[in-house]
């Protein structure tokens, strides 16, 4: 969540607009590492001073701009299992699509796993959405899923389907990607057949 300011003189949330615009653009102009609290500091027209009020590093300052927490991947369960891995898929790749956030998502991982810090697993489910996926395959029909399959599992694979396509250059285009994205999602899912016994 964003970083509060101590009690005090109510805070200026003009600033913070400002300082947060000013890290998305210089995320795309510049890139992660030349986005520093100093570089923020001059792009948004504020001293560096109002920033460190506010996030401890710039690397607060990145998480918050990149994957506000106000404004995760939401996609309230149906029941449908089909319609709501559509849904889910696509506000991913909107959110986590923007370029701001695609700067962001490597350095930040990366930083994070280096770091001698403890860090905070929040940037972690601000870019995966673990949770809302685990709600949708709680909330499919009874018999749909196949309860040896685990949804952390599955998750994962498609994760790397979704980044892969988000981050990564796509080298070959194919057509309603988010559709087959979903079927094969499905058929991971699915419930193995009965075994048909042997005739005697």
């Amino acid at each position: 969540m964003p970083y509060q300011q101590q009690v005090g003189r109510p805070r200026d949330t003009s600033i913070d607009e400002r300082a947060l615009a000013a890290t998305r653009a210089l995320l795309v102009e510049r890139g992660f590492e030349a986005t520093t609290m100093a570089a923020i500091a001059e792009r948004a027209g504020v001293h560096a001073s109002a920033l460190y009020r506010r996030w401890p590093s710039r690397i607060e300052a990145i998480e918050d701009a990149a994957f506000p927490a106000a404004a995760p991947v939401e996609v309230a369960p149906t029941g449908d299992l089909r319609r709501d891995l559509r849904r889910f898929i696509r506000i991913y790749i909107a959110v986590f699509g923007e370029p701001a956030a695609r700067v962001a998502a490597a350095g930040l991982l990366a930083h994070h796993r280096t770091s001698d810090k403890p860090g905070a697993p929040s940037v972690y489910l601000r870019v995966s959405s673990r949770p809302q996926f685990r709600a949708i395959i709680a909330a499919a029909p009874t018999g749909s899923v196949d309860p040896i399959v685990d949804p952390d599992d599955v998750f994962d694979m498609l994760l790397g389907a979704i980044w892969t396509r988000v981050v990564l250059f796509t080298v070959t285009t194919r057509q309603r990607p988010i559709e087959r994205t979903v079927d094969m999602v499905l058929r991971i899912l699915r419930p193995a057949p009965p075994a048909m016994s042997k005739r005697s």
